[in-house]
């Protein structure tokens, strides 16, 4: 496979560590919140990403975080605490906030057909970890105290900027309405591991440290997750663009001073949704989730299908127009699938099988081109092929691009069945003699059975699927 790598700024091979598995981390949410579309196109990419994966027989180990823990998530880590907003705002307790907003971003993710990870870890139950990895990080000569917080010494780095080049004068901190520097850093792009001391002193989560009882800074929760389930080495790191500064910058920096070598090998980052108004967020006006999306109608799959029909590297503008047309598209495709669920028999033909195989295994394994893996789905549509080779190609294709085919064609089908009227026993009985006539080639005697069956007001024609009936 062909991956664009971050860290590389360039598609490379993607190749494991270790042969045949792959280690991965995704960046979970924070649990404040419902997640809104927007973040939920970062999880339905590293989805796709993860299944093609296991398509092409890699064993692979998924983990998430969820940051259930108060912390500060702008420049300078300064800004909001999210958690203690969210607790605020519906007057109930952090841990309320956290598990009722977990409970619904999976929720979410199940309607989407995103698999759960392999491992989910909540922040809070690694706080001993965290502990430990600061504690080192202090020994080692890259953390120091200031201030009652532990502070990341990005000095002790050769090379702190790893995804994009910047000067430390250019680095954004005070220029932001609201946004103060913080007086305890020796430099400006120090980062907190550890505070004691911030503007929240009503913060509600905080425990025993050796500096005093506090709570973890942004960035340490994903290193000691991912270290901890998956090791000292790690294949591939997944996340939205816009966590690849600060976030992911500051992972490297603890993570490779902590263990001493290289981390990671390949950053998956995923673009952000925009509506014609900008990026979409949830301090933006236009909040949009996936129970909005029920609520006027949509399938929350036709937003899955969306996603796919754009490359991940690219920014895709949502608009109710788009999603119109995505469900337009989406019901053409079941729509042609539908009535080759009404036959199964057959066999598969395996060079044909084959061939299509190599067609969608091409698209995905260039950089995950879901557009033209679609595309695959209707060139077999498409093709002369039988219909059994036809169904064998989409279920085996569905099982990367999660969009239901199989299933809603079938529901679409059994729809139209019952929805057509009940054909008399006369006309079902003048279409079998037909059929017999045929059988024998008693071309004739055929053309005479269908003209009795149109003076009864039906129509009957043959089809690659079979004999259709249909009223006049």
């Amino acid at each position: 496979m062909q991956l664009y790598n971050s860290l590389s700024h360039k598609k490379e091979e993607f190749i494991p560590r270790f042969e045949g598995k792959v280690s991965m981390y995704t960046c979970g949410p924070t649990v404040y919140h419902y997640a809104h579309i927007g973040n939920l196109r970062s999880y339905i990419m590293e989805d796709i990403l993860e299944k093609y994966l296991r398509f092409t027989g890699l064993d692979v180990k998924r983990v998430m975080n969820i940051t259930d823990v108060g912390h500060l998530t702008s420049d300078g880590d300064t800004g909001d605490d999210k958690m203690l907003k969210g607790a605020k705002r519906e007057k109930k307790t952090v841990m309320e906030i956290a598990k009722f907003y977990t409970d619904a971003f999976f929720a979410d993710c199940a309607k989407l057909n995103i698999k759960t990870p392999d491992v989910v870890a909540p922040a809070t139950g690694c706080i001993d970890d965290f502990i430990s990895v600061i504690s080192s990080l202090i020994e080692k000569g890259y953390a120091y105290e200031a201030g009652g917080n532990i502070y990341f010494d990005t000095s002790k780095l050769d090379k702190y900027y790893v995804f994009s080049d910047f000067k430390e004068e250019d680095l954004a901190v005070g220029v932001r309405e609201g946004v103060e520097e913080d007086g305890n850093k020796r430099n400006k792009a120090d980062f907190v591991l550890w505070f004691t001391k911030s503007k929240f002193d009503d913060q509600e989560l905080k425990w025993e440290s050796p500096w005093g009882i506090g709570y973890p800074g942004w960035h340490i929760e994903c290193s000691c997750i991912s270290m901890k389930n998956l090791g000292e080495y790690l294949d591939l790191h997944c996340g939205g663009i816009d966590n690849a500064f600060p976030h992911h910058t500051n992972e490297i920096a603890q993570s490779e001073a902590y263990l001493g070598h290289e981390w990671c090998n390949y950053w998956f980052h995923v673009h952000h949704l925009n509506t014609n108004s900008g990026k979409m967020s949830k301090s933006s006006g236009e909040f949009l989730t996936v129970s909005l999306l029920e609520e006027k109608g949509y399938n929350p799959l036709v937003y899955r299908f969306f996603c796919l029909n754009s490359h991940y590297r690219k920014s895709l503008v949502f608009s109710w127009e788009n999603l119109d047309n995505a469900v337009i598209s989406y019901n053409k495709l079941i729509d042609k699938i539908a009535p080759l669920t009404a036959d199964k028999s057959g066999e598969v033909d395996t060079s044909e099988y084959r061939r299509f195989i190599d067609e969608f295994d091409d698209a995905l394994g260039n950089d995950l081109n879901t557009s033209l893996a679609i595309t695959a789905v209707h060139d077999v549509l498409k093709s002369k092929t039988n219909a059994a080779t036809k169904l064998a190609l989409i279920a085996e294709f569905d099982k990367v691009l999660g969009l239901d085919l199989i299933a809603a064609a079938e529901k679409t089908l059994a729809e139209a069945e019952a929805s057509k009227p009940e054909i008399p026993a006369e006309v079902l009985d003048l279409v079998e003699q037909r059929k017999a006539a045929r059988k024998e080639k008693n071309f004739a005697l055929a053309d005479e059975i269908r003209d009795k069956i149109a003076a009864l007001g039906y129509e009957v024609k043959e089809t690659r699927q079979g004999t259709e009936i249909n009223k006049l």
